[in-house]
């Protein structure tokens, strides 16, 4: 079987939609050995972020040679990778990121899927300028027309396809993230430290990781901290204009002094920030899956969630949620389990088996039953 990869964000995004492409085509790759995989990118990033998937003898990339298709990428998607995939006589065309080749139904014998992250933009419209919305929605409503089968990172989600886009749910699979094996494995004490001392970190903190922005709904925590004085709360994420609003809270609550906004965290680092937590809290209004949630049972720290999208897939009934507007229940939640030792112990076993449902290899079959069943092959 020959599968190819929309690259473009594999290639070209350090985070998010980057960090679940490469993940999808490096887990594929070493799970099937006997498949070969092309990844289709316009241009690549100095130094490359593709350079591990490189090194897999199943991976190939592939680029534009012709010299106009070279400086125009946007002809190279709507020609060039139809006319490639025909040529290489590909099976199946997979969008990790939301969108398909506009021409994509002209690849002769190919099968298309597409994965839909979420619809932020629809469910959350202020959350986007009005271009970027605009956009979005025209390449999102097209891809899912066009798509031979849609991958949806969560139940959520797949409502959401279904809702907006009048799409079949016979059309629609849901197929979780899973998340880097790293956060499985216990760092070392010593690298601990060294992490902690270069960050600053206290000893007893809360932890929330993502873009510190509206819709994660940060300011709940900080409210949260007033009542909690054992706690030091930790953000890791990249600083919006909503950031000003968190500090401003947290100077109004009396609690600046407890608050630590990491911008700059290397993903080798996260690791050992996630398991030296005390405590994670991820109160976000909307999300298309909630990785951070996952991350936290692997790291074995107990985690509550806000109620209203997609968290309680990602962390399961080994975790908490609260309603993302009620500071009070979520201090209720807090304290509860800042006296009561069991509680989190028991919390830290169900997510470590919560987790083991987010394999890398159980979500690589999952999308090769989705590959087999479109070609019309028996799922293994």
């Amino acid at each position: 079987m020959r599968i190819a990869f929309d690259g473009k964000k594999a290639a070209r995004n350090r985070a998010g939609l980057g960090n679940y492409s490469r993940f999808v085509i490096g887990t594929m790759a070493r799970r099937f050995p006997d498949c070969m995989f092309d990844i289709y990118i316009s241009k690549d990033r100095t130094p490359s972020l593709l350079s591990s998937l490189e090194e897999l003898p199943n991976v190939r990339i592939c680029r534009p040679t012709h010299p106009v298709l070279k400086h125009f990428p946007f002809l190279w998607e709507m020609f060039g990778i139809p006319y490639e995939l025909s040529k290489r006589e590909t099976d199946i065309f997979h969008g990790l990121g939301n969108v398909l080749p506009r021409n994509i139904r002209k690849a002769v014998g190919v099968k298309s899927v597409v994965t839909i992250h979420d619809l932020i933009f629809v469910s959350y419209p202020d959350t986007y300028n009005w271009i970027d919305r605009h956009l979005y929605n025209i390449k999102f409503r097209r891809a899912c027309r066009q798509a031979d089968r849609i991958i949806a990172v969560s139940k959520c989600t797949a409502r959401d396809i279904v809702k907006y886009y009048f799409t079949p749910k016979q059309k629609i699979t849901v197929v979780y993230q899973g998340c880097d094996s790293s956060f499985r494995d216990n760092c070392p004490d010593s690298f601990k430290q060294e992490v902690r001392s270069r960050f600053n970190l206290p000893s007893r903190y809360i932890l929330s990781v993502g873009t510190i922005e509206a819709r994660k709904n940060t300011a709940l925590i900080v409210k949260a901290l007033e009542k909690l004085p054992q706690y030091n709360l930790v953000l890791v994420g990249k600083r919006t204009k909503y950031t000003a609003l968190v500090e401003e809270t947290a100077a109004v609550c009396g609690v600046a002094d407890r608050v630590l906004i990491l911008d700059n965290v290397g993903f080798k680092d996260l690791p050992a920030i996630y398991q030296m937590a005390e405590l994670f809290v991820y109160p976000s209004r909307y999300e298309g899956f909630g990785i951070p949630m996952l991350e936290a049972l692997c790291s074995g720290v107990p985690a509550v969630g806000a109620t209203g999208s997609c968290l309680e897939e990602a962390g399961g009934e080994a975790s908490m949620y609260v309603d993302p507007d009620n500071v009070g229940e979520l201090v209720e939640k807090l304290q509860t389990l800042s006296v009561n030792k069991p509680l989190r112990e028991e919390m830290i076993r169900k997510g470590h088996e919560y987790s083991d449902n987010f394999t890398d290899d159980m979500l690589a079959d999952r999308l090769m039953d989705v590959y087999r069943e479109l070609l019309g092959e028996e799922k293994h």
